[in-house]
Protein backbone atom coordinates (compact mmCIF):
# COMPACT_ATOMS: atom_id res chain seq x y z
CA UNK A 1 0.00 0.00 0.00
CA UNK A 2 1.82 3.08 1.31
CA UNK A 3 0.74 6.63 0.44
CA UNK A 4 2.91 9.77 -1.33
CA UNK A 5 2.24 13.08 -1.61
CA UNK A 6 4.11 15.90 -3.33
CA UNK A 7 4.24 19.40 -3.25
CA UNK A 8 5.99 21.96 -5.43
CA UNK A 9 6.35 25.94 -5.25
CA UNK A 10 4.27 26.28 -2.35
CA UNK A 11 5.64 28.55 0.81
CA UNK A 12 3.71 25.97 2.99
CA UNK A 13 5.40 22.71 1.17
CA UNK A 14 5.35 21.12 4.30
CA UNK A 15 1.87 21.86 5.88
CA UNK A 16 0.38 21.02 2.54
CA UNK A 17 2.53 17.60 2.53
CA UNK A 18 1.23 16.88 6.25
CA UNK A 19 -2.54 17.47 5.03
CA UNK A 20 -1.89 14.99 1.90
CA UNK A 21 -0.72 12.46 4.02
CA UNK A 22 -3.51 13.10 6.52
CA UNK A 23 -5.95 12.16 3.63
CA UNK A 24 -4.15 9.08 2.55
CA UNK A 25 -3.17 7.94 6.03
CA UNK A 26 -5.86 4.29 5.37
CA UNK A 27 -2.88 3.69 3.09
CA UNK A 28 -0.30 3.13 5.67
CA UNK A 29 -0.26 3.20 9.39
CA UNK A 30 3.44 2.36 10.28
CA UNK A 31 5.29 5.37 9.65
CA UNK A 32 5.33 9.00 8.02
CA UNK A 33 7.68 10.84 7.32
CA UNK A 34 8.50 14.30 5.05
CA UNK A 35 11.52 15.86 3.45
CA UNK A 36 11.17 19.63 2.38
CA UNK A 37 13.81 21.67 0.55
CA UNK A 38 13.94 25.44 -0.87
CA UNK A 39 13.79 25.81 -4.30
CA UNK A 40 15.29 28.70 -6.15
CA UNK A 41 15.86 27.58 -9.73
CA UNK A 42 19.48 26.34 -9.22
CA UNK A 43 21.52 23.69 -8.21
CA UNK A 44 23.51 25.12 -5.99
CA UNK A 45 24.11 23.21 -2.38
CA UNK A 46 21.55 23.95 -0.23
CA UNK A 47 20.18 21.30 2.70
CA UNK A 48 17.15 19.05 2.34
CA UNK A 49 15.01 18.95 5.98
CA UNK A 50 13.74 15.54 7.06
CA UNK A 51 11.63 14.54 9.81
CA UNK A 52 10.23 10.97 10.21
CA UNK A 53 8.53 8.97 13.44
CA UNK A 54 6.83 5.48 13.94
CA UNK A 55 2.62 5.66 14.10
CA UNK A 56 0.14 7.85 12.86
CA UNK A 57 0.76 11.24 10.67
CA UNK A 58 -1.06 13.57 13.73
CA UNK A 59 1.35 11.50 16.22
CA UNK A 60 4.64 12.29 14.40
CA UNK A 61 3.72 15.95 13.03
CA UNK A 62 3.52 18.50 15.82
CA UNK A 63 3.42 21.83 14.81
CA UNK A 64 6.75 22.34 16.38
CA UNK A 65 7.72 19.37 14.34
CA UNK A 66 6.40 20.70 11.52
CA UNK A 67 8.12 24.08 12.04
CA UNK A 68 11.63 22.37 11.28
CA UNK A 69 10.51 21.41 7.44
CA UNK A 70 11.21 24.73 5.57
CA UNK A 71 11.17 25.32 1.98
CA UNK A 72 8.94 25.58 -0.89
CA UNK A 73 9.21 22.04 -2.23
CA UNK A 74 8.22 18.88 0.09
CA UNK A 75 7.67 14.97 -0.49
CA UNK A 76 5.89 12.96 2.32
CA UNK A 77 5.18 9.34 2.58
CA UNK A 78 2.86 7.35 5.23
CA UNK A 79 4.16 3.76 5.00
CA UNK A 80 2.41 -0.41 5.26
CA UNK A 81 5.22 -2.63 4.79
CA UNK A 82 4.89 -4.93 2.05
CA UNK A 83 9.49 -5.33 1.32
CA UNK A 84 11.42 -4.56 4.61
CA UNK A 85 11.00 -4.48 8.27
CA UNK A 86 8.62 -1.96 10.23
CA UNK A 87 10.87 0.21 12.01
CA UNK A 88 12.24 3.69 11.54
CA UNK A 89 15.27 3.06 8.91
CA UNK A 90 13.30 1.86 6.73
CA UNK A 91 10.82 5.14 6.73
CA UNK A 92 10.30 7.01 3.72
CA UNK A 93 11.33 9.26 1.90
CA UNK A 94 14.64 8.09 1.79
CA UNK A 95 17.62 10.71 1.26
CA UNK A 96 20.46 9.67 -1.11
CA UNK A 97 23.97 11.61 -2.06
CA UNK A 98 24.96 11.03 -4.29
CA UNK A 99 27.25 11.60 -7.44
CA UNK A 100 24.28 13.09 -9.13
CA UNK A 101 23.66 15.51 -6.53
CA UNK A 102 21.11 14.96 -3.26
CA UNK A 103 17.56 13.96 -3.65
CA UNK A 104 14.67 12.53 -1.71
CA UNK A 105 12.21 9.61 -3.00
CA UNK A 106 9.18 8.06 -1.66
CA UNK A 107 7.68 4.93 -3.74
CA UNK A 108 4.37 3.08 -3.17
CA UNK A 109 4.56 -0.64 -4.94
CA UNK A 110 6.48 -3.81 -4.62
CA UNK A 111 9.93 -4.35 -7.08
CA UNK A 112 9.70 -7.84 -7.61
CA UNK A 113 13.43 -8.05 -8.82
CA UNK A 114 14.77 -5.93 -5.99
CA UNK A 115 16.69 -9.05 -4.59
CA UNK A 116 18.67 -10.04 -7.45
CA UNK A 117 19.25 -6.36 -8.00
CA UNK A 118 20.07 -6.21 -4.54
CA UNK A 119 22.63 -9.11 -4.42
CA UNK A 120 24.55 -7.81 -7.57
CA UNK A 121 24.48 -4.01 -6.56
CA UNK A 122 26.39 -5.04 -3.03
CA UNK A 123 28.67 -7.31 -4.90
CA UNK A 124 29.77 -4.74 -6.86
CA UNK A 125 30.74 -2.60 -3.50
CA UNK A 126 27.31 -0.87 -3.07
CA UNK A 127 26.41 -0.63 1.05
CA UNK A 128 22.39 -0.64 1.58
CA UNK A 129 21.28 1.42 4.79
CA UNK A 130 17.98 -0.30 4.76
CA UNK A 131 16.05 -3.49 3.86
CA UNK A 132 13.08 -1.88 1.89
CA UNK A 133 13.21 -2.47 -1.81
CA UNK A 134 13.44 1.45 -2.75
CA UNK A 135 16.32 1.97 -1.80
CA UNK A 136 17.70 -0.31 -5.02
CA UNK A 137 16.42 2.83 -7.17
CA UNK A 138 18.59 5.21 -5.18
CA UNK A 139 21.82 2.83 -6.27
CA UNK A 140 20.76 1.89 -10.13
CA UNK A 141 20.27 6.28 -10.38
CA UNK A 142 23.62 6.71 -8.95
CA UNK A 143 25.46 4.59 -11.00
CA UNK A 144 23.56 4.83 -14.10
CA UNK A 145 26.31 6.45 -16.68
CA UNK A 146 23.35 8.86 -18.11
CA UNK A 147 24.64 12.49 -17.90
CA UNK A 148 21.65 14.13 -16.50
CA UNK A 149 19.05 13.50 -13.55
CA UNK A 150 16.10 13.08 -15.85
CA UNK A 151 17.93 10.47 -17.93
CA UNK A 152 19.79 9.12 -15.07
CA UNK A 153 16.06 8.78 -13.54
CA UNK A 154 15.09 7.02 -16.33
CA UNK A 155 18.16 4.43 -16.55
CA UNK A 156 16.98 3.12 -13.18
CA UNK A 157 13.05 2.73 -14.24
CA UNK A 158 14.06 0.61 -17.08
CA UNK A 159 15.89 -1.54 -14.53
CA UNK A 160 13.33 -2.13 -12.68
CA UNK A 161 10.27 -4.71 -12.23
CA UNK A 162 7.26 -4.37 -10.16
CA UNK A 163 4.62 -2.06 -9.20
CA UNK A 164 5.20 1.83 -8.66
CA UNK A 165 4.44 5.34 -8.10
CA UNK A 166 7.37 7.49 -7.30
CA UNK A 167 7.84 11.18 -5.68
CA UNK A 168 11.36 12.44 -5.95
CA UNK A 169 12.65 15.95 -5.00
CA UNK A 170 15.97 17.35 -6.01
CA UNK A 171 18.12 20.51 -5.18
CA UNK A 172 16.11 22.02 -8.32
CA UNK A 173 13.70 20.14 -9.53
CA UNK A 174 10.79 17.63 -8.79
CA UNK A 175 10.01 14.18 -10.35
CA UNK A 176 6.56 12.07 -10.29
CA UNK A 177 6.57 8.63 -11.98
CA UNK A 178 4.76 5.57 -12.56
CA UNK A 179 5.34 1.82 -13.73
CA UNK A 180 4.29 1.54 -17.48
CA UNK A 181 1.61 -1.16 -16.11
CA UNK A 182 -0.31 1.40 -14.18
CA UNK A 183 -0.34 -0.76 -11.14
CA UNK A 184 -0.91 2.27 -8.21
CA UNK A 185 -2.71 5.67 -8.67
CA UNK A 186 -0.98 8.54 -9.00
CA UNK A 187 -2.24 12.10 -9.49
CA UNK A 188 -1.02 15.09 -10.74
CA UNK A 189 -2.90 18.39 -9.03
CA UNK A 190 -2.55 22.17 -9.01
CA UNK A 191 -3.29 25.13 -6.15
CA UNK A 192 -2.87 28.25 -7.20
CA UNK A 193 0.89 28.62 -8.58
CA UNK A 194 1.77 24.90 -6.74
CA UNK A 195 1.94 21.68 -8.43
CA UNK A 196 0.72 19.00 -5.85
CA UNK A 197 1.08 14.86 -6.21
CA UNK A 198 -0.39 12.35 -4.46
CA UNK A 199 -2.06 8.44 -4.44
CA UNK A 200 -4.99 9.39 -4.23
CA UNK A 201 -7.70 12.50 -5.43
CA UNK A 202 -8.97 12.53 -1.75
CA UNK A 203 -5.76 14.56 -0.66
CA UNK A 204 -6.67 17.15 -3.12
CA UNK A 205 -9.56 18.19 -1.40
CA UNK A 206 -8.54 18.75 1.90
CA UNK A 207 -5.88 21.32 0.53
CA UNK A 208 -7.48 23.08 -1.78
CA UNK A 209 -5.95 21.41 -5.39
CA UNK A 210 -7.92 20.94 -8.19
CA UNK A 211 -7.90 17.46 -10.20
CA UNK A 212 -5.37 17.74 -13.08
CA UNK A 213 -4.94 14.08 -14.55
CA UNK A 214 -3.05 11.05 -13.58
CA UNK A 215 0.41 10.66 -14.18
CA UNK A 216 0.17 7.99 -16.94
CA UNK A 217 1.76 4.92 -16.52
CA UNK A 218 5.62 4.98 -18.42
CA UNK A 219 5.32 8.50 -17.63
CA UNK A 220 7.50 11.08 -15.54
CA UNK A 221 6.13 14.41 -14.86
CA UNK A 222 9.57 16.88 -14.12
CA UNK A 223 8.45 20.10 -12.54
CA UNK A 224 11.02 23.07 -12.22
CA UNK A 225 10.61 26.75 -11.91
CA UNK A 226 10.57 26.28 -15.88
CA UNK A 227 7.24 24.53 -15.79
CA UNK A 228 6.11 21.37 -16.12
CA UNK A 229 7.48 18.51 -18.60
CA UNK A 230 6.78 14.87 -19.30
CA UNK A 231 8.64 12.55 -20.32
CA UNK A 232 7.77 8.86 -21.56
CA UNK A 233 9.85 6.02 -20.32
CA UNK A 234 8.25 2.90 -21.24
CA UNK A 235 5.87 1.24 -23.54
CA UNK A 236 2.36 1.87 -21.50
CA UNK A 237 0.37 -1.45 -21.12
CA UNK A 238 -2.25 -0.99 -18.82
CA UNK A 239 -2.75 -3.46 -15.74
CA UNK A 240 -4.20 -1.35 -12.60
CA UNK A 241 -4.84 -3.72 -9.65
CA UNK A 242 -8.25 -4.32 -9.29
CA UNK A 243 -8.09 -4.21 -5.19
CA UNK A 244 -7.91 -0.15 -5.25
CA UNK A 245 -11.62 0.00 -6.14
CA UNK A 246 -11.99 -2.88 -4.31
CA UNK A 247 -10.45 -2.31 -0.64
CA UNK A 248 -7.71 0.32 -0.82
CA UNK A 249 -8.76 3.43 -2.02
CA UNK A 250 -10.80 5.86 -0.37
CA UNK A 251 -14.25 6.04 -0.72
CA UNK A 252 -14.31 9.75 -1.96
CA UNK A 253 -11.46 9.43 -4.74
CA UNK A 254 -11.36 8.86 -8.42
CA UNK A 255 -9.19 6.61 -9.16
CA UNK A 256 -7.84 5.16 -12.47
CA UNK A 257 -10.78 7.64 -14.16
CA UNK A 258 -13.70 6.05 -11.97
CA UNK A 259 -15.35 7.36 -8.70
CA UNK A 260 -14.57 4.25 -6.41
CA UNK A 261 -17.45 5.23 -3.99
CA UNK A 262 -19.85 4.70 -7.59
CA UNK A 263 -17.53 1.53 -8.05
CA UNK A 264 -18.44 -0.13 -4.65
CA UNK A 265 -21.49 0.85 -4.61
CA UNK A 266 -22.46 -0.86 -8.20
CA UNK A 267 -20.53 -3.64 -6.22
CA UNK A 268 -22.98 -3.94 -3.69
CA UNK A 269 -26.05 -3.67 -6.77
CA UNK A 270 -24.79 -6.57 -8.99
CA UNK A 271 -24.12 -9.03 -5.63
CA UNK A 272 -27.91 -8.57 -4.85
CA UNK A 273 -28.76 -9.12 -8.29
CA UNK A 274 -26.15 -12.42 -8.55
CA UNK A 275 -27.28 -13.70 -4.74
CA UNK A 276 -30.89 -11.96 -2.97
CA UNK A 277 -31.35 -12.64 0.25
CA UNK A 278 -35.42 -13.09 0.02
CA UNK A 279 -35.63 -13.71 3.55
CA UNK A 280 -33.21 -10.91 5.03
CA UNK A 281 -34.91 -8.20 6.65
CA UNK A 282 -31.57 -5.88 7.10
CA UNK A 283 -29.00 -5.22 5.43
CA UNK A 284 -25.75 -4.51 7.20
CA UNK A 285 -22.08 -3.53 6.54
CA UNK A 286 -19.10 -4.37 7.97
CA UNK A 287 -17.49 -1.07 8.71
CA UNK A 288 -15.79 1.19 7.15
CA UNK A 289 -15.02 -0.83 3.73
CA UNK A 290 -18.16 -2.71 3.51
CA UNK A 291 -20.51 0.34 3.44
CA UNK A 292 -20.88 1.21 0.12
CA UNK A 293 -21.43 -2.24 -1.21
CA UNK A 294 -24.17 -2.79 1.59
CA UNK A 295 -25.62 0.68 0.90
CA UNK A 296 -25.69 -0.83 -2.81
CA UNK A 297 -27.15 -4.43 -2.16
CA UNK A 298 -29.82 -2.52 0.16
CA UNK A 299 -31.07 -0.58 -2.73
CA UNK A 300 -31.14 -3.12 -5.12
CA UNK A 301 -32.73 -5.61 -2.54
CA UNK A 302 -35.44 -3.26 -1.37
CA UNK A 303 -33.86 -4.46 2.13
CA UNK A 304 -33.74 -1.66 5.10
CA UNK A 305 -29.68 -0.84 5.37
CA UNK A 306 -28.99 -0.72 8.97
CA UNK A 307 -25.24 0.32 10.93
CA UNK A 308 -26.00 -2.78 12.84
CA UNK A 309 -22.05 -2.47 13.58
CA UNK A 310 -20.11 0.32 15.12
CA UNK A 311 -16.65 0.86 14.76
CA UNK A 312 -14.60 2.17 17.36
CA UNK A 313 -12.62 5.21 15.28
CA UNK A 314 -9.90 5.75 17.93
CA UNK A 315 -8.31 2.20 18.29
CA UNK A 316 -4.35 3.18 18.05
CA UNK A 317 -1.69 1.33 17.09
CA UNK A 318 -1.46 -0.40 20.21
CA UNK A 319 -3.52 -1.25 23.69
CA UNK A 320 -3.49 -2.98 26.89
CA UNK A 321 -5.45 -6.06 26.92
CA UNK A 322 -6.46 -7.66 30.36
CA UNK A 323 -4.43 -10.26 31.74
CA UNK A 324 -7.55 -12.70 31.91
CA UNK A 325 -8.26 -13.82 28.31
CA UNK A 326 -11.31 -11.88 26.76
CA UNK A 327 -12.68 -14.21 23.64
CA UNK A 328 -12.49 -12.16 20.49
CA UNK A 329 -10.70 -9.03 22.10
CA UNK A 330 -9.11 -7.05 19.02
CA UNK A 331 -12.72 -7.65 16.79
CA UNK A 332 -14.51 -6.46 20.11
CA UNK A 333 -12.00 -3.21 19.86
CA UNK A 334 -12.88 -2.26 16.95
CA UNK A 335 -16.11 -3.29 16.44
CA UNK A 336 -19.55 -3.26 18.64
CA UNK A 337 -22.96 -4.51 17.86
CA UNK A 338 -26.15 -2.62 18.03
CA UNK A 339 -28.01 -5.05 20.03
CA UNK A 340 -31.56 -3.57 19.29
CA UNK A 341 -30.87 -3.32 14.94
CA UNK A 342 -29.48 -7.15 15.45
CA UNK A 343 -32.00 -9.52 17.98
CA UNK A 344 -34.21 -11.40 16.06
CA UNK A 345 -33.74 -10.55 12.47
CA UNK A 346 -32.32 -12.32 9.65
CA UNK A 347 -29.63 -9.94 8.92
CA UNK A 348 -27.24 -9.97 5.64
CA UNK A 349 -23.80 -9.11 6.45
CA UNK A 350 -21.69 -7.89 3.93
CA UNK A 351 -18.35 -7.13 3.42
CA UNK A 352 -15.96 -6.08 0.63
CA UNK A 353 -13.34 -9.45 1.01
CA UNK A 354 -12.55 -12.45 3.22
CA UNK A 355 -8.77 -12.91 3.74
CA UNK A 356 -7.88 -15.86 6.17
CA UNK A 357 -11.36 -16.05 7.18
CA UNK A 358 -10.43 -15.40 11.19
CA UNK A 359 -11.94 -11.95 11.08
CA UNK A 360 -15.51 -12.70 9.69
CA UNK A 361 -15.18 -16.29 11.77
CA UNK A 362 -15.26 -13.48 14.59
CA UNK A 363 -18.16 -11.07 13.43
CA UNK A 364 -20.72 -13.81 12.43
CA UNK A 365 -20.03 -14.98 15.72
CA UNK A 366 -20.73 -11.64 17.24
CA UNK A 367 -23.91 -10.83 15.46
CA UNK A 368 -25.15 -14.27 16.27
CA UNK A 369 -24.39 -13.68 19.97
CA UNK A 370 -26.19 -9.88 19.62
CA UNK A 371 -29.42 -12.33 18.84
CA UNK A 372 -29.77 -12.49 15.17
CA UNK A 373 -32.29 -15.36 14.16
CA UNK A 374 -30.41 -15.69 10.80
CA UNK A 375 -27.15 -14.67 9.28
CA UNK A 376 -25.92 -14.20 6.15
CA UNK A 377 -22.81 -13.24 4.78
CA UNK A 378 -22.53 -11.37 1.10
CA UNK A 379 -18.85 -10.44 0.21
CA UNK A 380 -18.48 -8.06 -2.66
CA UNK A 381 -15.88 -9.27 -4.66
CA UNK A 382 -14.43 -12.63 -5.86
CA UNK A 383 -12.75 -15.38 -3.66
CA UNK A 384 -8.91 -14.52 -3.00
CA UNK A 385 -7.11 -17.36 -3.93
CA UNK A 386 -3.71 -16.15 -4.75
CA UNK A 387 -1.36 -13.33 -3.06
CA UNK A 388 0.01 -10.37 -4.74
CA UNK A 389 3.79 -9.92 -5.36
CA UNK A 390 3.42 -6.66 -6.48
CA UNK A 391 2.42 -4.27 -3.36
CA UNK A 392 -0.73 -5.52 -1.58
CA UNK A 393 0.03 -7.41 1.71
CA UNK A 394 -1.75 -10.74 1.29
CA UNK A 395 -0.79 -13.99 3.52
CA UNK A 396 0.80 -16.76 1.11
CA UNK A 397 -1.49 -18.95 -0.60
CA UNK A 398 -1.22 -21.73 2.01
CA UNK A 399 -2.87 -18.85 4.51
CA UNK A 400 -5.52 -17.71 2.00
CA UNK A 401 -8.56 -19.96 2.76
CA UNK A 402 -10.42 -19.60 -0.39
CA UNK A 403 -7.03 -21.30 -1.62
CA UNK A 404 -7.66 -24.52 -0.13
CA UNK A 405 -11.49 -24.46 0.71
CA UNK A 406 -14.92 -24.45 -1.08
CA UNK A 407 -17.46 -21.58 -0.83
CA UNK A 408 -19.62 -24.60 1.79
CA UNK A 409 -16.57 -25.04 3.52
CA UNK A 410 -15.76 -21.28 4.23
CA UNK A 411 -19.70 -20.93 5.13
CA UNK A 412 -18.90 -23.59 7.67
CA UNK A 413 -15.78 -22.17 9.32
CA UNK A 414 -17.57 -18.59 9.93
CA UNK A 415 -20.37 -20.38 10.93
CA UNK A 416 -22.67 -17.93 8.80
CA UNK A 417 -26.25 -19.48 7.49
CA UNK A 418 -25.26 -18.86 3.99
CA UNK A 419 -22.11 -17.46 2.21
CA UNK A 420 -21.85 -16.23 -1.52
CA UNK A 421 -19.09 -14.27 -2.95
CA UNK A 422 -19.74 -11.71 -6.30
CA UNK A 423 -18.74 -12.97 -9.44
CA UNK A 424 -15.18 -12.05 -11.40
CA UNK A 425 -17.48 -11.30 -14.29
CA UNK A 426 -19.03 -8.92 -12.40
CA UNK A 427 -16.34 -7.47 -10.27
CA UNK A 428 -14.46 -6.40 -13.73
CA UNK A 429 -18.24 -5.34 -15.22
CA UNK A 430 -18.46 -2.45 -12.90
CA UNK A 431 -14.76 -1.73 -12.46
CA UNK A 432 -13.70 -1.95 -16.39
CA UNK A 433 -17.57 -1.59 -18.17
CA UNK A 434 -16.49 -1.41 -21.60
CA UNK A 435 -12.50 -1.44 -21.66
CA UNK A 436 -9.52 -3.55 -20.38
CA UNK A 437 -6.48 -3.04 -18.33
CA UNK A 438 -6.90 -4.43 -14.75
CA UNK A 439 -4.65 -6.98 -13.06
CA UNK A 440 -7.28 -9.76 -11.23
CA UNK A 441 -4.77 -12.32 -10.60
CA UNK A 442 -5.87 -12.67 -6.69
CA UNK A 443 -8.98 -13.69 -7.96
CA UNK A 444 -8.40 -15.62 -11.47
CA UNK A 445 -5.22 -16.87 -10.34
CA UNK A 446 -4.15 -16.15 -14.15
CA UNK A 447 -1.58 -13.83 -14.67
CA UNK A 448 -2.52 -11.22 -17.40
CA UNK A 449 0.80 -10.11 -17.30
CA UNK A 450 2.73 -9.04 -20.56
CA UNK A 451 6.86 -7.82 -20.71
CA UNK A 452 7.04 -4.42 -21.24
CA UNK A 453 9.69 -3.25 -23.59
CA UNK A 454 11.39 -0.03 -22.64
Amino acid sequence: MCGIVGVFNNTEAANFAYLGLYALQHRGQESASIVSVEHNGTSNLRAFHAEKGMGLVAQVFKPEVLARLPGNAAIGHTRYSTTGDSNLLNAQPLLAETNKGRFALAHNGNLVNAEGWRKELEWRGSIFQTTTDTEVINHLIALSRKGNFTEALIDALRQIEGAYSIVLLTQSEFFAARDPRGFRPLVLGQAGESWIVASETCAFDLIGATYVREIEPGEIVRISQNGLESVKFAQAVKQQCIFEHVYFSRPDSVVFGRSVYRTREQLGRLLAQQHPTPEAEIVVPVPDSGVPAAIGYAMESGTPFRMGLIRNHYVGRTFIEPKQSIRDFGTKLKLNPVRELLRDKSVVLVDDSIVRGTTSKKIVRMVWEAGAREVHMRISCPPTIKSCQYGIDTPTSEELIAAHRSEEEIRAFIGADSLHYLSLVNLRSAVQPGEHGFCDECYSGRSSLVRIEG
